[in-house]
């Protein structure tokens, strides 16, 4: 009993010895909605233009970093064709995820949920403007000649709220994710910290 608990004691110990002071684990976070439109050919067809609505949900780095690296999910909707699905890797500029302008890079798998069941790659290209608005520029190229590409714009409703960096003179950020200025964490932050 008494070695029980002498474990016990040690295990206590180190676990506090290894605490860190001072630690935080704010993440970055993407949801959005959008529309517009897409070319897309698939098998011996013809590209043929297409309205499509795309949602996606991710989740990265520390939003304080200078580069943001995390993953996505996306859903797109193909309007009388049905939806595609793709897993992807995100790499975003603070800008981005501040709310402000700047860019991000997705690149990841592509599924297509109808037709051939055509599976390949897919990216895109993100503007990101002020109060969550975005314009992204799409790509994908998969298995049974399939390809496409398109422009897709909507709003993140996460950059618009929590990580919200823009206005703050008439409209307030109560609960911002940000634990750095935006002036120190665009010109002094970190490069991306995990």
């Amino acid at each position: 009993m008494r070695t029980k608990a002498s474990f016990i004691g040690l295990g206590i110990t180190c676990a506090l010895l290894a605490a860190p002071a001072a630690a935080w684990a704010d993440a970055s976070a993407w949801t959005f909605a959008g529309g517009g439109a897409l070319m897309l050919k698939e098998g011996t067809e013809e590209l043929t233009p297409r309205g499509a609505m795309s949602f996606d949900v991710g989740m990265g780095t520390n939003p304080d970093g200078k580069f943001i690296l995390g993953g996505l999910f996306r859903f797109t909707s193909v309007f009388g064709l049905g939806p595609d699905a793709a897993l992807m890797v995100r790499a975003a500029t603070h800008g981005f995820q501040a709310s402000r302008f700047g860019a991000a890079l997705d690149v990841g798998y592509f599924q297509r949920l109808w037709g051939s069941y055509s599976r390949g790659i897919t990216g895109s290209l993100t503007i990101g403007f002020p109060l969550g608005f975005s314009l992204s520029v799409h790509g994908i190229y998969a298995t049974n000649d399939t390809m496409g590409f398109g422009a897709i714009a909507g709003i993140d409703f996460l950059r618009l709220t929590v990580y919200r960096q823009v206005l703050l003179d008439v409209w307030p950020n109560p609960s911002p994710a940000h634990k750095i200025p935006p002036a120190e964490a665009r010109l002094t932050g970190p490069w991306a910290r995990f």
